[in-house]
C-alpha cells in the first residue's frame, strides 16, 4: 500500500509500507531517476538541489554520464540544450569546461545564428568529475 508522506520536501513522496524487517524510513525517496546519462544525472541534481530525496539509479558507476566514442558536448543542435540547461544552473556545461580537450565554434564561415560551440571532451574525466559532483551533492 502507499500513502502521500509528509515531508518538508517540495515534491510530495510516497512512502511504501512494509511489515518487512527490511524496510526502513531512509528507504523513502521523493524522486527516482532511472538511467545515469546526461539527462539523468541533470534531472536527478536538479531534485536533489530543490531538497528532494532522490535516487540515481544505473547499472554500472564507471559508465555515470559516459559519453559515445566521439566524446563532443554541443554543435548544431546540442549546444542550445547546453545553453539552457546552464541556465538553470545544470552541470554539462560546466563539465565540458573543466574536461575539454579542444573547443571549437562552428559555422563560423556563416552567420551568427547558424554559429554552435562545441567541445570535444576526456570522456573518463567527464564521467568521472561528474561522478564527483553526484556523490557529493546533498539529498542524492
Amino acid at each position: 500500500s502507499s500513502s502521500s508522506s509528509s515531508s518538508s520536501s517540495p515534491l510530495s513522496g510516497i512512502s511504501i509500507s512494509s511489515s518487512s524487517p527490511e524496510y526502513a524510513p531512509e528507504d523513502t525517496y521523493d524522486v527516482i531517476v532511472v538511467g545515469a546519462g546526461h539527462a539523468g544525472c541533470e534531472a536527478a541534481l536538479a531534485a536533489a538541489r530543490m531538497g528532494c530525496r532522490t535516487l540515481l539509479l544505473t547499472l554500472n558507476l564507471d559508465r555515470i554520464a559516459w559519453q559515445p566514442c566521439n566524446p563532443a558536448v554541443g554543435g548544431p543542435a546540442k549546444s542550445q540544450l547546453v545553453y539552457e540547461v546552464d541556465a538553470m544552473g545544470g552541470e554539462i556545461g560546466k563539465m565540458a569546461d573543466r574536461c575539454y580537450l579542444q573547443k571549437r565554434v562552428l559555422n563560423k564561415s556563416k552567420g551568427p545564428a547558424v554559429w554552435a560551440l562545441r567541445a570535444q571532451t576526456d570522456k573518463l574525466e567527464y564521467a568521472t568529475e561528474m561522478r564527483r559532483v553526484l556523490e557529493s551533492t546533498p539529498n542524492l
